[in-house]
């Protein structure tokens, strides 16, 4: 592996890309490889849904918006599912 593929995976996490295998599988409606691709955003979703609360004193917190966290989920699977691959 090259130093510009180190940096890449560095960068999102050390995950690389998903392979194409399964995401034809995903688009094609395979529950197990839907589940990889859930998987593999899962942190880019948390990040995506995490919003400052405050408690009783004011004092902010940062906590995952789980409604939201779920809806960006279910539009994943939507996408995927509608997802024309060649």
């Amino acid at each position: 592996m090259n130093k510009s593929m180190m940096k890449k995976q560095s960068k999102n996490g050390g995950k690389g890309l998903l392979p194409y295998p399964v995401i034809a599988a995903a688009v094609s409606g395979n529950v197990d490889a839907i589940n990889k691709v859930l998987k593999h955003y899962e942190g880019y979703i948390a990040k995506l849904s995490t919003r400052t609360m405050y408690d009783e004193a004011g004092n902010p917190h940062l906590c995952v918006d789980e409604e939201l966290r779920r809806r960006l989920e279910t539009k994943l699977i939507t996408k995927i599912l509608t997802f024309k691959a060649a």
